[in-house]
């Protein structure tokens, strides 16, 4: 089941994401968040952008959520875009869903341009990063655009990353808050 994430599902959420950054060289962030903040960016960003969560038997499995791309208004209609799902459910097709569902939502608020800041290995067989985020993001129709060489450094590596982006309308409506489309992309679900 995918549904809009509340600040009640700050603690599973979190421990998501605190794999991949103990972990990984996914995440560029070094300390892992605790429940607190990420309750604050999970109510964030639903004030202007979607929020999704994968629960299977009322467990977390996964999450997606949209952010703004820059912080000029001529960007409205951009927005990058981020996926995470727990370790033992990946290439489990719900990545694939919660994205479909996310481009539904941000549709109906009037986005056009998708962008995802993905880490990407510098060599091949490294342990903490590999190529399923960069290959899962261009079977949804994302291409390549832009490369930042060795920018992030983690476990006593450099790594790059890349931007890739999916236009998912070439026209331009009136941008909307979630919260305006809530009910519709609710009904959707």
């Amino acid at each position: 089941m995918i549904r809009i994430a509340t600040p009640d599902d700050a603690a599973a959420l979190c421990a998501i994401y605190s794999h991949y950054v103990i972990n990984t060289a996914v995440s560029f962030e070094i300390t892992p968040p605790d429940a607190e903040e990420f309750k604050r960016r999970i109510e964030n960003t639903l004030k202007t952008y979607p929020y999704l969560v994968c629960e299977i038997d009322g467990k977390a499995v996964g999450y997606t959520y949209a952010s703004r791309f820059r912080d000029r208004e001529a960007y409205d209609r951009s927005v990058e875009t981020t996926v995470y799902l727990d370790k033992d459910y990946l290439h489990s097709g719900y990545g694939t869903e919660l994205y479909s569902a996310l481009e539904k939502a941000l549709s109906l608020q009037g986005v056009t341009n998708l962008y995802a800041c993905i880490g990407y290995p510098t060599q091949d067989d490294d342990e903490y990063i590999s190529m399923i985020s960069p290959e899962f993001h261009a079977k949804r129709g994302f291409t390549l655009v832009g490369r930042h060489n060795s920018c992030g450094i983690k476990f006593g590596r450099k790594y790059d990353i890349v931007w890739m982006e999916k236009i998912i309308s070439a026209e331009s409506e009136d941008f909307k808050n979630f919260n305006e489309i809530r009910a519709e992309f609710e009904s959707c679900l």
